[in-house]
């Protein structure tokens, strides 16, 4: 059996295909950092347009990486959201029309249900109960995985995500989009306590977050600095990471043992911070959990995720009506509201 799943929810027009034992056979990714830098952040329109250009070469290339064609494939499937309207509409309808074509079964897939279950994707024991902290520029989320289709949210951002907060502090002080790599590599030079920036939330019963406040203190100390922004830019990147991922440490490792977890799954575009990994890799050990994180190849928004929820779909007998729409606003499955 072979999955081949098509991701266009923002920016990144992905491409890939998985075999029978869920491997990655083929992952082809073309970005549009360079697009949308000049206008620091990503405009949809500029988007849709440029997925529209990058499909078929994309496609093309995937299929000849995984030496197939698309006879040769038995489902197809696309990123149905949340995401932006116009993008999703290039990858759903793009794998709709191959599906079609080849009389082949199409499956709509929530870009956040991929994130959550990317960690898993390389394990040899399959998708198990966790916790799962899935923190991306536009979500931070705490979920409890209970199996497969299975997932009752616990706690999330009740104002920026954390990739929404490390872009706009970056864009603060005068770094280049996207912010949270250009932090993370100004941080590894700076002083981590150098600022004794707030952990808010930290202590809260409950499992949400909030980085509003943090953002708002970094924004203040900048009125503060009599110094060049260039010479205390590595201190202030290096205390706000460390602030965040001190919050997203500390309350993803307490929800883990509260519910009597012994896995903590990581996963999002936030996570290849190398100083996050570092934090939840040391606490994780300390702590006797298990720490489930995705590679950086599958932590960014990539089509091999969302192969792998299909695949897991078209296993149980599932599969998508092709007059389905996409939905920009799309909830994780059984998490749109916290269960309690």
């Amino acid at each position: 059996m072979k999955t081949l799943a098509i991701e266009t929810s923002c920016d990144e027009t992905a491409v890939a295909i998985l075999n029978r034992d869920n491997e990655v056979i083929a992952s082809e990714i073309a970005t549009q950092i360079d697009l949308h830098r000049v206008y620091g952040g990503v405009v949809p329109e500029v988007a849709s347009r440029n997925h529209l250009i990058k499909m078929r070469p994309v496609l093309l290339k995937a299929l000849d990486t995984a030496s197939c064609g698309l006879a040769d494939i038995d489902v197809f499937a696309a990123t149905a959201g949340p995401g932006l309207a116009g993008a999703l509409l290039i990858g759903n309808t793009t794998a709709k029309a191959l599906a079609l074509a080849e009389g082949k079964p199409f499956i709509g897939v929530n870009h956040l249900e991929g994130h959550l279950l990317s960690p898993f994707m390389e394990s040899a024991e399959g998708i198990q109960p966790a916790v799962a902290l899935v923190v991306s520029g536009g979500h931070t989320m705490l979920i409890h995985l209970r199996s497969f289709g299975h997932y009752k949210l616990c706690g999330k951002t009740r104002d920026d995500a954390a990739g929404e907060a490390f872009d706009k502090v970056a864009k603060m002080i005068g770094l280049p989009y996207p912010g949270g790599p250009e932090i993370d590599k100004l941080a590894s030079g700076g002083d981590r306590r150098c600022y004794d920036f707030p952990r808010s939330m930290l202590h809260s019963a409950e499992h949400d977050f909030s980085f509003s406040g943090l953002k708002t203190a970094v924004l203040y100390t900048l009125d503060k600095v009599d110094q060049s922004i260039e010479d205390v830019r590595p201190d202030l990147c290096a205390s706000f990471q460390e602030a965040v991922i001190d919050v997203l440490a500390s309350k993803s490792i307490r929800l883990t043992k509260q519910l009597n977890e012994s896995r903590l799954a990581v996963s999002g575009g936030v996570s290849c911070n190398r100083r996050l990994r570092e934090v939840f890799t040391e606490r994780c050990a300390a702590e006797g959990l298990e720490l489930l994180i995705a590679p950086p190849a599958l932590s960014t928004d990539n089509a091999a995720m969302i192969a792998y929820v299909a695949s897991q779909k078209y296993m149980l007998g599932e599969s998508t009506p092709f007059e389905d729409d996409v939905h920009p606003n799309l909830p994780l499955m059984g998490v749109a509201n916290k269960g309690r």
